[in-house]
Order: structure tokens, then sequence, then C-alpha cells
């Protein structure tokens, strides 16, 4: 293989990092080389990617000396002090960290919606939040349209997206509980945030906190989907709030949306559209109970879109369901669409 990237992955054992090594599995990206980065401990560690055994390496400046491209998902700090050293030796940067999601010069990209801000790069590309990811595919076909003047959304978020230590802390706390052991006895360490004072079960529970509370008391995740809305979308009019829900499910984020759009929409309309979209799939068939469910869409790509109703008092106001894998269409996969969608725009080198 004289053709093709040589990639590497930041951040290669952890919960997104191991799913974008699947996913590079399954890609159209020609790629010549695949390099694996992590920490100083897991350094010696080993992966296997299409059927060769790669080592994993430790993770320095001099790491991306003949790299493409170069995916990260190792947390901001490591990106804000790496991708910048990655761009120096000519990759280009796809970051899944919230670190330069709003900064002007970098584009956010969902590539069924806005693909064609990868042409404006100069280095980094970044990957948006994972429940902005889900929202944004389902509301473009109808943005495309109708147009959107309001967003109400309220997420019912996976653990995962916390992490593998988060997943295990539901794990430890709900074999213990069924055990007979009282609530306030689980002594959680995580949920609903690491860094923030008090911490509070998650089995059996749901928390309306995810991150730490900023600005006006919403919180950090909820002010990511309001202004990444408007980013990706290139419209800063556009009305978003957000309340973000952590619940006891492994992976999978759920999403109740309200929109009200600029022109009028029938709903046979709005499903048509969702279904001719690129990413979306159409699960509506309430007669049947057919809607979308988080279990399902575990190990998919594809956003799920359902329960598309209209508002009983408000003319131009719908309601939908919408529910995506968020460690793949929300992190891993989407990132891969981006790698993806630059090679098809010629905007890597190689």
């Amino acid at each position: 293989m004289d053709r093709g990237y040589r990639v590497a992955v930041v951040g290669a054992t952890g919960a997104v990092g191991t799913k974008m090594i699947e996913m590079l599995e399954k890609t159209t990206l020609p790629i010549k080389e695949l390099i694996l980065l992590a920490s100083k401990r897991s350094a010696g560690k080993t992966c296997v990617f299409k059927g060769a055994t790669l080592v994993i390496q430790e993770l320095t400046t001099t790491s991306f000396i003949g790299v493409d491209l170069a995916l990260f998902s190792a947390g901001g700090s490591i990106s804000k002090q790496f991708a910048p050293e990655a761009v120096k030796s000519g990759a280009v940067v796809i970051d899944n960290t919230s670190y330069f999601r709003m900064d002007p010069n970098v584009p956010l990209v969902v590539p069924e919606v806005n693909a064609h801000a990868l042409a404006k790069h100069q280095g980094i590309i970044a990957n948006p939040n994972c429940s902005t990811i889900q929202m944004m595919v389902a509301l473009e076909p109808i943005r495309q349209h109708a147009g959107l003047s309001r967003i109400i959304v309220s997420t019912y978020q996976a653990v995962s997206g916390a992490g593998a230590k988060a997943m295990a802390e539901l794990t430890r706390e709900s074999q213990a509980y069924l055990s007979g052991t009282p609530a306030d006895q689980l002594a959680p360490e995580i949920m609903p945030a690491g860094g923030d004072k008090k911490h509070y079960p998650i089995a059996f529970n749901a928390l309306p906190q995810i991150d730490v509370f900023a600005e006006d008391d919403y919180t950090y995740e909820e002010w990511k989907m309001i202004n990444e809305t408007k980013k990706i979308m290139e419209d800063s009019a556009i009305q978003v709030a957000a309340t973000c829900v952590r619940i006891p499910v492994f992976s999978g984020h759920s999403e109740s949306i309200y929109i009200e759009t600029k022109q009028p929409a029938e709903l046979t309309a709005v499903k048509e559209w969702i279904k001719a979209a690129p990413g979306a799939v159409l699960q509506d068939d309430p007669s049947q109970q057919i809607y979308p469910q988080a279990l399902t869409s575990v190990g998919k790509t594809e956003t799920f879109v359902g329960r598309i109703r209209k508002d009983l008092d408000v003319a131009n106001g719908l309601h939908l369901w919408v529910v995506a894998d968020n460690l793949l269409k929300g992190a891993a996969w989407n990132s891969i669409q981006i790698a993806e969608s630059l090679h098809e725009q010629s905007l890597v080198r190689v």
C-alpha cells in the first residue's frame, strides 16, 4: 500500500479511541499506516488492526512526524498541548474534545450538515458534542425545507459519555443496591461531574446535571449544545435551550426535541425529509410501537428519529424523539466521517 495516509489516534486506549480504531477498520479512507498513541502508562500495550498487531506508543511532541491525519480523543488538556504540535508537523487534526469547538478559526463539523466548512480549516477541525451531533443530523433536513426558529431539547444521556470509570460506577452501584445497600451508602465518586463538590448515585436515578454549572445556571454541557448548534447551523439568531440529564444507561443518548419551524411543515413531509436525509433513520409507527430506543442504537452509526408529532397549541411546533450511539455517531464515527470528507475534498496531503 504505497498510496494512502499515515493516521494517528491519540487516546487509543480510551472509550472513544478504541471505537475510532474499530471504525477505521470499516472506513473507505485509504490508510497506509496506523499509529496508536497514548499516555506513558499505556505505552507497550498492543492492539490488532486489520489482522496486524500494533504496539501503542507514548505520545510526545515528535509523534506526528510524517503523519497526515491525527484523531484526538484524550482530553482537552492533551489537545491543547499536542494538537498544535501535530499541525506543525504537517498533520490535519480532528479533535474530539471541547477545547477548539468555539474557536472561530476552527470548523465545527457534522458532515451530513456542514461538510463545506472543512474547506476553511487551518489544520484543526473540531468534532461537536455527542448530543449536539445527533440533534443536528435529525434537524438539518427540517431546517433545509422549512427553516428553524426555535429548539428546546431535553437529553437522556448514557454514562459512557463520562468514560469507562463512570460505566464501572454504574455497574458497582447497581449491584450494591440490588444486594440491599441503601442509596445513601452507595458512595458515588464520579457522577454527576467528577470535578464538582458533591457526587450522587447514578444507579436507578436521573441526574439533571452533566458537567459543572456555569453562566445563568446552565451546565457546560447545556451551553455546548446551545452554542455549537448556532455555529454548525451558521445561525446566531436561532433560539436554543437545553436541559441535559444523565440516566442509568450504559450507551445510547436519547433526546426529546421541540422545534418551531419558520414555514408550516406537514407531518408526512417531515417524515419523508428525515427518511431521505443522510445518516438519519426514520423509526416512527406508534400503531406498532415503533420508535427509537437507546438499547437498539448501540453499535450503529446512524441517528434514529421517531415520535414525530405536531404541537397541539403552536402552529409550527413539532416534537421529535432522537437516539444515537454516543460513542459512535456522537464521537468516533463522526470523526472518521470528517476524515473521509477531507479526503473526498482533497483537503489532506498524501
